[in-house]
């Protein structure tokens, strides 16, 4: 009788840790689309230029890529419940920040905050949910679950920042992460159980110290450089720095003991391959994606909310596609799913790259949606491959550099993106047609790394290959599909 209360108790325990995590990576992953549809209404009323933007989207990006992987072991070390929960602390109070904010400063700190809340919470909750399912295939089923339930977040971004920008106004958007904080942070005090990691590897402050600022001057060279000129001082001064100080960022991981980027893994060319193709895949998704309300708004003369509506192609596809594709690389190998996803994608951004003012939109959203498919068919393959390519004591440190590399393709995306639409306007053409050459260049690099893939990934590797690493197939495509919704 003791035993049976004691498993039902186990099992209500765990569904309510699953809806607390499976929560909190939907308050994330909105945050990830939703700013997107309010940027028209950023730029009108704190009246800043297209770099402001940027900011508003890489401050937060660039702190995810930076702390993610320091996340995943502070929960180890800490107690998963602690880091969860003040990572939800973090993120909830950097919103309300951001929703009140005066002025884009304001705004840019508050989306700091909120990159240092999202590096928390988000390695925290898959550490949580993979504790609390110690059976494999449980862990699988749960792990499914989270990654999908969370993933509607992606889909509900552009429909959700769409109305209520509309309605109330940009502060909106962040405001409605208060009430799922609030909620996150009492349940979670109340019913979650500390788990810990007592053998994790220590934190790599030196590594993150330099990473950061590196990335950070990098990035702040890219977003600037077009408006203070590309040969001023501060702008050859912050890459200069930014060289400096990635060159000693991995001069100190090649002498550390446990490394937060550990350069051995680089000798593996499925690692390498496929972490540089995810770098490709989160500058052109997230360069592309920066853009999309911003086309149907000032191109198209459409309002705010059904700008939100019109950019949903992309996210429904990824959302739909996504949980197939770790499949589809179990049967038919990485680099087939890989190089036909990037091609997709590819010939996705380029055909966005014809559509003009008077384009109709029954002649624009299958491009948007044959990108999101291509997208979604590169992402958990990608990871596969990095977690295949070690040994199975690593396949959690090389998801988390995967997701990395997509986070640090990202902010490189609307770093550079921006720098060619500023660029093609500086020069006399539209903002018509500097994104057109935005999305072409998108395009044509995704077609590239289409191309080296599939030259470089040249035995076709599936998951089932792992077998070999004695790592179970179906925990490599379910670990790699959760680190698509990272």
């Amino acid at each position: 009788m003791t035993t049976s209360h004691a498993a039902v108790g186990s099992r209500s325990n765990r569904a309510v840790l699953l809806t607390v995590t499976c929560l909190g990576q939907f308050m994330v992953l909105l945050d990830n689309t939703i700013v997107g549809a309010a940027l028209p209404d950023m730029q009108h009323r704190l009246h800043t230029e297209l770099t402001g933007l940027q900011w508003i989207v890489d401050a937060y990006v660039l702190l995810v890529a930076m702390l993610l992987l320091s996340g995943g072991i502070l929960a180890d070390r800490f107690g998963r419940k602690r880091v969860y929960l003040t990572g939800v602390v973090v993120f909830t109070a950097a919103s309300l920040v951001c929703s009140l904010a005066p002025s884009l400063g304001w705004l840019i700190a508050g989306r700091v905050l909120q990159g240092i809340g999202a590096a928390a919470l988000a390695p925290a909750s898959l550490a949580l949910l993979a504790a609390a399912y110690p059976v494999p295939q449980e862990r699988v089923k749960a792990i499914g679950l989270w990654a999908g339930l969370s993933g509607i977040g992606l889909a509900a971004g552009p429909v959700a920042g769409g109305v209520l920008t509309d309605v109330f106004g940009w502060p909106a958007i962040f405001l409605v992460n208060l009430p799922i904080g609030a909620i996150l942070l009492l349940v979670g005090l109340r019913s979650l159980e500390e788990t810990r990691n007592p053998s994790a590897p220590a934190i790599d402050v030196p590594g993150t110290v330099l990473s950061i600022p590196g990335v950070g001057t990098l990035t702040y060279g890219l977003i600037e450089g077009g408006a203070r000129g590309w040969t001023s001082p501060v702008i050859l001064g912050s890459f200069a720095a930014a060289v400096i100080l990635l060159a000693a960022f991995v001069a100190v991981e090649a002498r550390r003991p446990a490394p937060m980027l550990p350069l051995r893994l680089f000798g593996q060319r499925l690692f390498t391959v496929s972490n540089t193709a995810m770098i490709v895949v989160g500058f052109a998704l997230m360069g592309s994606s920066f853009f999309f309300s911003q086309f149907f708004v000032y191109v198209q003369g459409s309002s705010i909310l059904r700008a939100g509506l019109q950019t949903l192609p992309t996210s429904l596809a990824m959302v739909v596609v996504s949980p197939y594709a770790g499949r589809l690389a179990a049967r038919y190998g990485f680099r087939i799913v890989v190089t036909i996803g990037l091609a997709l994608a590819g010939l996705g951004l380029l055909a966005l790259g014809m559509v003009h003012a008077d384009t109709g939109y029954e002649n624009v959203w299958w491009r948007l949606a044959i990108a999101g498919i291509g997208f979604a068919l590169t992402m958990s393959p990608l990871t596969g491959a990095a977690i295949q390519a070690v040994s199975p004591q690593e396949g959690g440190l090389a998801s988390g550099i995967s997701s990395t590399t997509r986070q640090i393709g990202a902010v490189l995306g609307v770093a550079v993106l921006g720098a060619i639409v500023r660029a093609r306007q500086s020069g006399g053409a539209s903002f018509e047609n500097g994104l057109d050459s935005a999305f072409a260049a998108a395009g044509a690099i995704t077609l590239a790394t289409a191309v080296f893939t599939g030259l470089w990934l040249t035995r076709s590797t599936s998951v089932a290959d792992s077998a070999a690493h004695g790592t179970d197939a179906a925990t490599i495509a379910n670990e790699a599909f959760a680190n698509s919704h990272n």
